[in-house]
């Protein structure tokens, strides 16, 4: 199944104060210096997908400096059939999404329908950021098809929240009800073993599509792979909690469960952090949401529309255009690609032979280009 945005507007949103783009079906090109707007656009797809921003989710954030509101829409076809989405936002007020022009009661209800997989230089965070970045990864990749997951975290937070401020409790007040703790140890394994069980079935699919993937983009040259760490590998929830407890009394929060899980990155070996060039950090991680496009559109039917923000900085251009020439064969539906350098695309490009289109931005306007 296949979707196409073909028409996308912005109002006060970030620096578009009120402008229209439209877009092949194919391969798109946005080009400009930084600060003229082209990462905005990526931003503005990424909200019709997943009704929050992905470099910036504080909506108020996103909305034009002096104005009170912004409004995204983007008019759609999804299997040739029209469909209009439009999410806004206004100070003080909660967020809108709608459907054509029937407004979603629950935001959660329209991920999953119109995908989009966007790879960035922040995506440098997986790498060099805590096990919290990668652990939102996993999740939103395994909840965009998987609605009993979504609600197993939303579960799974509460009770560690509860749990904590019992402990904060017992130290506070010098006391402690193993009762009382027992039922949310009860609560928080039961949940965690879920949980638990979803991600290690997630990395058994998801690991040899990134290998796979990573071997291509990286034509061979390095040996890549993910591992699902996790204290649950070892053993049962309850008893694990049971095994910790002293040192919690003393913490005063909860040291055992799924919220400390973790996925090991590695090339040749070694941990891709530490060891990894930023060649190689680059190749990793566009694998790695490569193959979240192939486990998207595995599980969904859908094919996700694929941003693709200022990839090709520090990437040769042999490497770049095998990926262009990788992303762009039928696995992949529309495409969008931003670059501070129009000539270097058009070099790329023209070698490839692949038709695109490119809008040329700058801080007042953009023109569009058919190449």
């Amino acid at each position: 199944m296949s979707i196409y945005l073909h028409t996308l507007h912005l109002d006060r949103f970030k620096n578009h104060l009120s402008q229209v783009y439209g877009f092949s079906e194919g391969l798109n090109c946005i080009t400009g210096a930084n600060g003229s707007g082209k990462t905005n656009i990526l931003e503005a797809i990424y909200y019709l997908s997943y009704c929050k921003g992905y470099f910036n989710m504080q909506d108020a954030q996103n909305i034009m400096h002096g104005e009170d509101y912004f409004v995204v829409r983007g008019d759609f076809e999804k299997d040739e059939t029209p469909v209009k989405l439009t999410c806004s936002v206004q100070k003080g007020q909660r967020k809108r999404f709608k459907r054509d022009e029937k407004e979603y009661e629950r935001l959660a209800d329209h991920i999953g329908h119109f995908p989009s997989v966007i790879i960035s230089p922040s995506d440098a965070d997986l790498i060099r950021e805590g096990s919290e970045e990668r652990r939102k990864f996993m999740d939103l990749v395994i909840s965009i098809d998987d609605r009993r997951y979504l609600q197993d975290l939303l579960d799974y937070n509460k009770a560690l929240a509860q749990r904590n401020n019992l402990l904060k409790y017992f130290s506070e007040n010098r006391t402690h009800d193993e009762v009382q703790l027992s039922i949310w140890n009860e609560k928080l394994s039961g949940y965690g073993k879920r949980i638990h069980a979803t991600r290690k079935t997630f990395f058994e699919e998801f690991r040899p599509i990134f290998q796979s993937l990573q071997s291509e983009v990286s034509q061979g040259k390095d040996q890549a792979d993910i591992v699902y760490r996790s204290q649950l590998n070892d053993g049962d929830m309850l008893n694990l909690l049971q095994g910790k407890a002293q040192e919690e009394r003393m913490r005063l929060h909860t040291l055992v469960g799924t919220h400390k899980d973790d996925m090991l990155m590695t090339i040749d070996g070694h941990p891709v952090k530490k060891f990894g060039s930023q060649g190689q950090q680059k190749s990793f991680l566009i694998a790695l949401k490569l193959a979240k496009f192939q486990f998207i559109m595995k599980k969904t039917g859908v094919k996700p529309l694929l941003l693709l923000d200022d990839i090709f900085d520090k990437i040769d251009d042999e490497r770049v255009a095998y990926l262009v020439k990788l992303v762009s064969n039928d696995t992949f539906g529309q495409i969008f690609i931003t670059d501070t350098s129009q000539e270097r695309l058009d070099r790329i490009l023209a070698d490839s032979g692949i038709p695109y289109e490119c809008i040329a931005m700058n801080p007042v306007n953009a023109v569009l280009v058919t190449n």
